[in-house]
């Protein structure tokens, strides 16, 4: 009998124990996007894009933004060339996704409370399975979704993209289907969203939690 290949773990170098009474308004956050292949992120497709920004005090760090496109090693469709704007010669001299994931995990190192992103859970399962080929585990990277938080703050809200969500909530939009220009309105519209929630009673970072996960 062959032994199980041991899988070994890639840290979310997250800041752990934040005590649950931390206001809020003095958390770090990375908020984060991707642009993959296609859907089937958890078998055959790719990450071809990512971008990522931080949150400060409430204050959307734009400077030090990371963007980067990666190489999929794989042909990417033409109905995703047109949607992104990234072609396959983008790619070509690129990083690998486990470079663009490390530097990811660099950016949010030391203090940032959790990722955030629109639709989080596509991206964080593009990024478990990109570790997951290199026999690699995403150890507890913490995640709040803005759908989450739209959901709590209007619960009859109708589903639409991040741009519609943007727009109803007067926050900055930036180019759509770029993974840095998705990260900037998702931190934007986080930033508007957690000023919503404080004006309904969630101050802290264990009251954030329960409705942001």
């Amino acid at each position: 009998m062959f032994p199980f290949a041991k899988k070994h773990y890639f840290p979310s170098n997250l800041a752990e124990n934040i005590p649950l009474s931390t206001p809020v308004d003095k958390l770090e956050f990375t908020v984060f996007d991707t642009e993959t292949t296609g859907f089937n992120v958890a078998k055959d497709d790719r990450l071809i894009e990512l971008g990522a920004v931080k949150i400060k005090n409430l204050q959307v760090i734009e400077v030090g933004a990371y963007q980067t496109y990666i190489n999929p090693n794989r042909q990417i469709p033409r109905e995703i060339t047109e949607l992104t704007g990234i072609t396959q010669k983008m790619t070509e001299e690129a990083p690998t996704a486990l470079m663009a994931i490390e530097n990811l995990r660099d950016l949010a190192a030391g203090q940032s409370a959790c990722f955030v992103g629109h639709y989080v859970a596509f991206d964080m399962l593009a990024i478990h399975s990109e570790l997951k080929r290199h026999n690699l585990t995403w150890k507890s990277p913490k995640a709040i979704d803005t759908l989450n938080l739209i959901g709590y703050i209007a619960p009859n809200y109708d589903m639409r993209d991040l741009e519609k969500y943007a727009r109803d909530f007067g926050t900055r939009i930036y180019q759509r289907h770029s993974a840095l220009g998705d990260a900037l309105t998702t931190a934007y519209l986080f930033t508007e969203l957690l000023q919503v929630c404080r004006e309904r009673g969630i101050k802290t970072w264990g009251e954030l939690l329960n409705i942001g996960e």
